[in-house]
């Protein structure tokens, strides 16, 4: 798949296919593209960052677990249907992946970009409930660890991950404030 004016349109559409029947999953999903949206201009490849926010969560589709690292699943089936390889690093890598795959043992074979971009997208997915409504990134943080429990290795992920998920999203915060930096 290559990089077009189409990407958008074909990541929501393949987003849908594979997380409608997950509510609420689709919910969280769909808010974050509107995230995204909001951060087209502070990034290198605005379709590119509305496409992986559709698409980030796709490894949690029931067809889709290989690994059980749902951002890992995602980049592995994406990377059979031909996507780029930035692609496949920012779903692989969203939102601190490689914490949690490091907790469950899988190796993410894409490399954390380090981005504006990938910075926008962790901000987009961190401001996002599972219901799809912005909040803060602590709330967020704070919701995860509501939801999953003390010893769920999601929490335990998150709350070492948590420093960068919040420098990412400040990051983010920064250039939405003033997008002149870019």
């Amino acid at each position: 798949m290559s990089v077009t004016a189409d990407l958008c349109k074909w990541a929501a559409d393949l987003a849908r296919e594979q997380l409608e029947e997950l509510p609420r999953r689709w919910k969280h999903t769909q808010g974050v593209a509107r995230q995204a949206e909001h951060a087209r201009g502070v990034v290198d490849d605005p379709d590119l960052l509305v496409a992986a926010a559709w698409l980030h969560d796709i490894g949690y589709a029931p067809d889709l677990v290989q690994t059980g690292v749902h951002a890992v699943d995602g980049a592995q089936f994406l990377a059979g249907l031909g996507v780029s390889d930035r692609l496949c690093g920012l779903v692989a890598n969203h939102s601190c992946a490689c914490v949690e795959a490091r907790h469950q043992g899988v190796m993410i074979r894409w490399p954390d970009e380090r981005t504006a971009l990938r910075d926008a997208l962790w901000w987009a997915d961190m401001t996002t409930t599972p219901n799809g409504a912005v909040v803060d990134v602590q709330r967020r943080i704070n919701e995860v660890f509501e939801r999953y429990g003390p010893n769920h290795v999601v929490t335990r992920s998150v709350a070492e991950a948590s420093d960068a998920l919040i420098a990412a999203a400040n990051r983010t915060e920064r250039l939405l404030a003033d997008p002149i930096q870019v």
